[in-house]
């Protein structure tokens, strides 16, 4: 018989699960400060607080551990409407997610923020810079008076546990070869981890090959090339 062909692989673009437990977090010296902060709830110096840092950093997954232990709720900043803040607020806990100037009803989140104090509620904010700028005098010197936590980029010993952890949320085994290829030569972010090993699996699948140092490079260098 002759050889059959192999049929070419399509890549789907299946949902995979990213812990974001305590147990899950990476720790390094980039977020110290930031997990300080959740481990030191409820003995805040500011019962609203800002976690800042650059995308990918971890907020959201300290976010997601601080909510477990207060029993927080949590909204996105775009989503927040002004029926909805005493709901938010309903267990003396929330997470306000990835606040930006450009996408926020000013008068609901002054209304939070006032409604926060009275009740003696915790607020958590993320943000990728802070403070927020907001047409609304009042609100925006109430946002200058949050004190802020930064997350910083990541040092060489996280970004390379970045790599492997982000990997392993996909399923994907990978060697020393691999991480040590993309570690020297990524940019030192976490959306740069982010996005090469969503590549690298993706391309593994359509290919039907295994994630090699080989195919890292080939990835890479057609990004490069094409960027």
């Amino acid at each position: 018989m002759a050889g059959r062909v192999q049929p070419r692989q399509l890549a789907f673009a299946l949902p995979h699960a990213e812990s974001l437990t305590r147990d899950n977090f990476l720790e390094g010296p980039a977020n110290t400060a930031g997990l300080a902060l959740i481990d030191s709830w409820p003995d805040w110096p500011n019962r609203v607080m800002f976690l800042v840092g650059p995308e990918g950093s971890g907020k959201s997954h300290l976010a997601a551990i601080w909510a477990e232990q207060s029993g927080a709720r949590s909204t996105s900043a775009h989503a927040l409407t002004a029926p909805e803040v005493p709901g938010a607020l309903a267990t003396g806990a929330l997470v306000i997610e990835d606040l930006k100037s450009a996408d926020i009803d000013e008068r609901a989140l002054f209304h939070l923020l006032n409604l926060a104090r009275e009740d003696g509620a915790f607020v958590l904010m993320t943000a990728r810079m802070a403070p927020i700028e907001a047409e609304l005098r009042d609100l925006r010197s109430r946002l200058r008076a949050v004190p802020s936590v930064q997350l910083l980029p990541p040092d060489d010993h996280l970004f390379r546990a970045l790599i492997v952890k982000f990997c392993a949320d996909r399923q994907l085994t990978v060697d020393e070869s691999v991480v040590s290829y993309l570690a020297t030569r990524l940019e030192r972010s976490y959306a740069a981890v982010r996005r090469a090993v969503e590549l690298l699996d993706t391309e593994a699948l359509r290919q039907g090959r295994p994630v090699t140092r080989a195919l890292a490079a080939e990835l890479l260098r057609s990004h490069a090339s094409s960027g």
